[in-house]
């Protein structure tokens, strides 16, 4: 049995889409057969929200990970009403005080032998630089970035760049940036097109997703706690985000048991084993 792909959806920026992105994304995989955990990271918990988990406040969370040396995130799984498809939750009222000061927490937790269970694990990352977004990083095999086509999620997508670069030369020499994915893309609206035109100069335009349309149904599908798939199948944003995860997936392959390499088109990603 192989280790699970280890997927970061983050952005410095909150608002960006990111949440909406690892919800969905992970609901596409889990719909096409993989078996997907989602570890809330965001103390907003609103990937669980969104997944219809509803967790005891007294229950176990990802952020006990940072209180509990002897804690098993495998003791926070919640499963979701739908097929292939589990959420670890946050905790709300985590006021980020750390009890253990290590960048590799996430990371042995989640290769674990019991974890590897699943095909995909998705971290949805808080918005701040703190021990929590830096243990998501360390842990990840890869990340997406959601931005906003305007000037400010721009600025987001740079500082994040550079965290990137110093968790790939310090912690994680493996982690690759997968791609920039711009949400409620209006390409009618000149400035959505100048931001995307820039940013996409600056980190190649192979790293540039198919984007995600503007679709008020995506708001209305975390209202009623659903992924977008089952609150409105026929929306653009139920599409787009079955095209992207299509095309994401389309970019691994999982290697034979008993090795720890995955292929992801042109890039080859080295599983980090304990």
């Amino acid at each position: 049995m192989t280790q699970p792909f280890v997927l970061a959806i983050t952005n410095r920026k909150g608002g960006s889409g990111k949440t909406t992105t690892a919800v969905n994304l992970a609901a596409e995989w889990a719909s096409q057969g993989r078996r997907v955990l989602v570890i809330d990271l965001d103390t907003q918990g609103h990937a669980g929200f969104g997944l219809g988990v509803d967790a005891d406040k007294s229950a176990p969370s990802a952020h006990d990970l940072f209180h509990h040396p002897e804690f098993d995130i495998a003791s926070a799984v919640h499963a979701t009403v739908w097929a292939n498809l589990w959420c670890v939750p946050a905790d709300p009222l985590y006021d980020g005080m750390v009890s253990i000061r290590d960048a590799s927490l996430l990371d042995r937790q989640i290769r674990r032998p019991e974890m590897n269970i699943y095909d995909i694990i998705v971290l949805d990352t808080p918005p701040s630089l703190d021990l929590v977004l830096t243990n998501a990083m360390a842990a990840a095999d890869g990340i997406v970035i959601p931005l906003l086509a305007h000037a400010l999620s721009a600025e987001g997508v740079r500082q994040l760049s550079r965290l990137f670069y110093k968790t790939v030369t310090t912690v994680n020499p493996s982690l690759k940036l997968i791609g920039l994915l711009p949400v409620m893309a209006n390409e009618r609206i000149g400035h959505n097109r100048a931001v995307i035109a820039d940013i996409s100069r600056q980190f190649g335009p192979e790293r540039m997703l198919h984007p995600i349309r503007t679709d008020i149904q995506l708001a209305a599908a975390f209202g009623a706690r659903q992924p977008i798939r089952y609150f409105a199948p026929r929306s653009r944003g139920a599409l787009d985000y079955n095209l992207l995860a299509t095309a994401l997936a389309s970019f691994w392959h999982w290697s034979p048991v008993g090795t720890d390499r995955v292929g992801m088109g042109s890039l080859e990603l080295q599983r980090k084993v304990p």
